[in-house]
């Protein structure tokens, strides 16, 4: 089976192979299915004190394009989402050997079919996270992190990824912190709450690199966040050259 991660690199990742070009392959959406959607929430975006007071307006555009809805999803509806990943996690073992020693403790796999229950999901993190004309990659991407897992600070290669990545977080919260590649003081966390959507856009997406931190360095404002087994349903735009 393909490992997206097999390709993971330290600063530099690549996601994704190259899927085929179908139009099928494009997620429909149906304006009966918009519904309304929660508001980001800043409280959940901590700049660290390491950010020069002058680097104020590239703060205001990290800020802007990191963005955390919280409860996005209810317990039953994270529950609904869990028992159809389950039977494919479930086959797979935990991997703590990966090449460029970029992430430990993971198992994935991909996804492009739903119930109608799921699908809906799916559609409420599109209109949330994407404009109405993107074209998404046709699977999304299903990450298990074991309690002691981690991913190493990361961009996603934009041949393999368009503009905007949401990701939806299940089973537990997480911390994620966003370092800019050419000047490392430049830091802020993002307390990923469990079942809370993230966004990752713009400034965000392709000046800082970001990491899911595990263990000892689980800590959200001063206090340790306990780690636990997280499952991550991430949604990707696909790049410029592959759209129609």
């Amino acid at each position: 089976m393909f490992s997206i991660l097999r390709h993971f690199k330290v600063k530099s990742v690549y996601l994704y192979p190259i899927p085929r070009r179908l139009k099928s392959d494009v997620i429909q959406f149906k304006i009966d299915d918009i519904k309304t959607c929660p508001a980001s929430d800043p409280n959940f975006i901590e700049v660290l004190p390491s950010w020069p007071a002058e680097e104020s307006e590239l703060r205001l555009k990290a800020v802007g394009t990191m963005r955390v809805f919280p409860n996005f999803v209810t317990e039953e509806e994270e529950s609904a989402l869990l028992a159809e990943v389950e039977p494919q996690l479930k086959k797979l073992r935990y991997e703590y050997d990966h090449w460029d020693n970029a992430i430990e403790g993971y198992r994935e796999t991909e996804r492009d079919r739903w119930s109608d229950q799921n699908a809906a999901i799916l559609r409420r993190i599109h209109e949330t996270a994407f404009r109405p004309e993107t074209q998404l990659l046709p699977r999304a991407h299903i990450l298990d992190l074991s309690a002691a897992g981690y991913i190493k600070p990361h961009v996603d290669a934009v041949r393999f990824c368009g503009d905007t990545i949401a990701g939806l977080c299940l089973l537990s919260s997480a911390v994620m912190r966003l370092v800019h590649e050419a000047k490392p003081d430049l830091q802020l966390d993002a307390l990923l709450e469990r079942r809370c959507l993230y966004v990752m856009s713009g400034v965000a997406r392709y000046e800082f690199s970001h990491a899911v931190l595990g263990g000892d360095d689980s800590i959200w404002r001063g206090k340790r966040l306990p780690r636990k087994r997280r499952v991550a349903i991430i949604c990707r735009e696909r790049p410029k050259e592959q759209r129609d």
